[in-house]
């Protein structure tokens, strides 16, 4: 999936992920991220989620990642908040109050160039990736994080072959064989959610579920490498 796709889709208005309302699991099980306000929340492939709006009013620290300059223009004007603009080779900036957008390829992005991140919210960023691309934003993201770091993660589950991508369907078994390796998992919560979502409807899904999961990352990795 090239960034391209992203740019058209953008363009073009075809932006069926978006939200038009806080995530409700997210609201529900914030407190699971043991943040205070003032934490860093890093929010990979944010789009121009009004997610980011919620925890910014919370008083955190919010830290988008988008390859969409247009969504994250329409981010700060459809929700009428200043910013200031900042452009450099391979990043552009857009920093408001509390909430900075880097307009950028994820997995370019180095733990160095970031502050430190305190919890993860992704409610957009695995669904969107196409199988073949998860393994290694699984691994990118580990990258980014101190032991310790806790992230909350919402997937959808239903049978791919009734639909296309993206939203991609990302099984709970398949959010164990990503992260597994460098994060522990919970699952919090899962439920059909068919009922509230025509769209999905429409397209012909017979079924639709939702997962919580909480990730809290460890040493496992660092230990294994440097056992035997």
């Amino acid at each position: 999936m090239e960034a391209d796709f992203w740019h058209e889709r953008w363009e073009k208005g075809e932006i069926g992920f978006h939200q038009q309302d806080f995530n409700q699991h997210m609201q529900t099980f914030i407190g699971r991220l043991r943040i205070e306000p003032g934490a860093h929340v890093l929010v990979p492939l944010c789009g121009k989620s009004l997610d980011m709006l919620w925890l910014a009013q919370q008083g955190y620290r919010v830290t988008g990642i988008e390859l969409s300059e247009r969504a994250i223009r329409d981010f700060f004007v459809e929700n009428r908040l200043a910013y200031e603009l900042d452009r450099k080779p391979g990043v552009i900036s857009y920093r408001g109050e509390n909430i900075l957008l880097l307009c950028t390829d994820f997995f370019t992005v180095d733990k160095m160039h970031l502050p430190r991140i305190d919890a993860v919210y992704d409610r957009a960023s695995v669904v969107a990736l196409p199988p073949e691309m998860r393994p290694a934003y699984a691994g990118h993201l580990a990258s980014l994080l101190d032991p310790g770091t806790r992230s909350l993660l919402v997937t959808l589950d239903y049978p791919q072959e009734e639909m296309r991508g993206p939203p991609f369907s990302v099984t709970f078994d398949e959010v164990r064989r990503l992260f597994g390796l460098q994060f522990s998992i919970e699952r919090l919560h899962s439920e059909d959610c068919l009922a509230r979502e025509p769209r999905f409807r429409k397209k012909g899904l017979t079924r639709l579920e939702e997962h919580v999961c909480l990730l809290q990352k460890t040493n496992r990795a660092k230990k294994q490498a440097g056992s035997g």
